[in-house]
């Protein structure tokens, strides 16, 4: 079981654990170690169809052919490595490395990926997000995405209020530190000719009364209502100890709906956001889709070991006995 990750990350170490439990075989690797930290080869041809080959780190060395699957979760960027160098040789060392190492490591033949990285990258853009969800019966807010500000203005006169969103959030500042873009509302007075630089996705803000946290892996859902002690927009903006987490269930459409995403994009797992707004009298509510992250934190959910152990499941499923 071959688990692709930085040392930092202490949702892996969750499934980590559980996989332990299991007496499985786990080597975690991060590719951007490549040099005497994580050497490999791989040989194929000559009559061989498949890789073949080694990796090794400082405490493990295994045969490529033997893993059966990849947990492929939060690795640092390939560039990391190669930061010393000049800017030519960083950016040819860097690519070198993704297409080398990285092709490697994304085609391992017959290994069950959670989730594979080209299935992340597919499902990590927001357009494709929305059309998706929409086109699966799920309610999605009304969107503009535009770089045209007459249009954003426009669409703030008959529709406002509405929110502003990042598609992918802050890059990292130099000095290593993250930042983060929140969604905010916004008026058509503070929208002005800066807005054609880039794109921007504006939304009709929906009246929520609580977030929806929906964990799916495989077929097994987990989901929490999230409310905040100050009502925020974004509950992410805020303190996350005061976060208030209740069960929630599920209606089976819903469910259903979140199955077929996922397949569509070939994911075995994805944390879904969505806006619940109280109808009929707070008798029931509506479910609106927000946004699905395809490699998505939860193991500061309450539920983390139910989850970890139902990630276990599904990456062992197959080949492992």
């Amino acid at each position: 079981m071959l688990v692709i990750t930085s040392a930092e990350d202490v949702t892996a170490n969750i499934v980590i654990e559980a996989l332990n439990e299991r007496q499985v075989q786990v080597v975690r690797i991060d590719p951007a170690d490549i040099g005497a930290e994580l050497v490999f080869s791989a040989v194929i041809g000559d009559g061989r169809g498949e890789w073949a080959g080694r990796l090794r780190t400082p405490s493990r060395d295994i045969a490529l052919e033997n893993v059966g699957a990849v947990y492929y979760r939060r690795p640092r960027p390939y560039s990391a490595r190669f930061t010393r160098l000049p800017a030519v040789e960083q950016k040819f060392a860097t690519t070198e490395a993704q297409y080398g190492l990285g092709g490697i490591l994304n085609n391992l033949h017959g290994a069950v990926y959670v989730n594979h990285p080209a299935a992340n990258s597919r499902a990590d853009y927001k357009p494709a997000q929305l059309q998706t969800a929409a086109q699966l019966g799920l309610s999605v807010p009304l969107t503009l995405i535009t770089n045209d500000v007459e249009q954003a203005r426009r669409f703030a006169a008959e529709h406002g209020p509405i929110i502003y969103k990042s598609f992918r959030g802050a890059p990292a500042m130099p000095d290593g530190y993250v930042s983060a873009i929140w969604t905010q509302r916004v008026t058509a007075q503070e929208l002005d000719d800066s807005l054609s630089v880039t794109a921007h996705l504006f939304q009709k803000e929906v009246r929520k009364t609580a977030d929806a946290r929906v964990t799916v892996i495989d077929r097994n859902v987990f989901a929490s209502r999230i409310t905040t002690p100050d009502a925020a927009l974004d509950w992410r903006s805020g303190d996350w100890e005061k976060l208030v987490h209740d069960p929630l269930d599920v209606p089976e459409s819903i469910k259903n709906a979140l199955y077929a995403y996922l397949d569509h994009f070939g994911l075995m797992f994805g944390c879904f956001d969505f806006a619940l707004e109280a109808i009929g009298g707070r008798t029931s509510e509506a479910w609106t889709f927000i946004e699905c992250n395809p490699n998505g934190q939860w193991g500061w959910l309450p539920d983390s070991d139910a989850m970890a152990h139902a990630f276990a499941d599904v990456i062992l499923k197959g080949w492992w006995s």
